[in-house]
């Protein structure tokens, strides 16, 4: 099994106090079933760009910029054609509005046929067919 990471996965393997149930759950899975967006990357670097700590800042555009990409080498996903119509399709599904990027990380591990790991369960609650771990609970 592989999974798609979503944002607040990643960000708290950098918070000041990640939480030993992900971080369990995390040591127990090879590194190599673990995949991000490019959305993530995108959704990172928004919150990196908003902290007026110039220090913290530096340090988690390090990590953003080089330990990210190093630790999931060639594991960070692109929105392709077949996930864009992927997308259209659950959004369709799902009768109601579903946020861009939540649908479209939703899209990219149902193209891919992973379990998309996240905190926010509720948010794709809907979504036909996707598999969904919380490894907070």
């Amino acid at each position: 099994m592989n999974y798609l990471l979503d944002t607040n996965i990643i960000s708290e393997l950098v918070s000041a106090k990640p939480s030993r149930h992900v971080t369990q759950w995390m040591i127990k899975i090879p590194t190599h079933a673990f995949f991000l967006s490019v959305l993530t990357m995108g959704e990172i670097r928004k919150g990196v760009e908003k902290i007026n700590d110039s220090k913290r800042k530096q340090k988690l555009l390090l990590w953003l910029e080089n330990e990210v990409p190093a630790m999931f080498q060639h594991r960070i996903l692109p929105i392709t054609l077949e996930i864009a119509d992927r997308w259209g399709r659950l959004q369709y599904q799902v009768k109601r509005p579903l946020p861009a990027i939540d649908s479209l990380l939703a899209a990219t591990a149902l193209h891919h046929d992973m379990m998309l790991v996240t905190r926010n369960v509720k948010d794709y609650a809907d979504c036909p067919g996707l598999e969904i771990l919380n490894p907070w609970m």
